[in-house]
């Protein structure tokens, strides 16, 4: 009765080996003309580049269109998380006016509050995108 297990596990091993498929000879490049080259995602485009005016009066003398109101975050989930930073609150929303096809922001404010929901402390910045005409 001993026997008939180890028959079936020595029949079990030497059938899985013989699975075993050998590889392919390579084949010399020669009578290929150009070699294959990987093909390469292109790159995401960037987002044109919004000016950020913090100043009202620098756009007195500029024609501009409003195309509405943006804002940028950035939360510190806990005391041991990096603090919230108003430069990076600031650039979110400049990316945020980026997708508007907006080309300038007017800042409005940019403050630094606690309490808010899931966040320890918290980075807000607010504006308006703006489509501002060269002349």
């Amino acid at each position: 009765m001993r026997v008939i297990p180890l028959c079936l596990l020595a029949l079990s091993l030497t059938g899985c080996s013989m699975l075993h498929k050998s590889p392919e000879p390579v084949r010399s490049s020669t009578t290929q003309s150009t070699p294959t080259e990987p093909v390469r995602a292109k790159p995401a485009p960037r987002p044109a580049p919004v000016k950020l005016y913090t100043n009202a009066e620098d756009l007195v003398s500029k024609p501009f269109r409003d195309l509405g109101e943006v804002s940028g975050d950035d939360c510190q989930s806990s005391t041991q998380d990096s603090p919230a930073n108003i430069n990076t609150a600031r650039k979110r929303m400049q990316i945020r006016a980026s997708g508007m096809k907006a080309n300038a922001v007017l800042l409005h404010k940019c403050e630094i509050v606690t309490g808010s929901p899931g966040c320890y402390r918290q980075a807000i910045c607010q504006g308006s995108a703006l489509k501002v005409s060269d002349q």
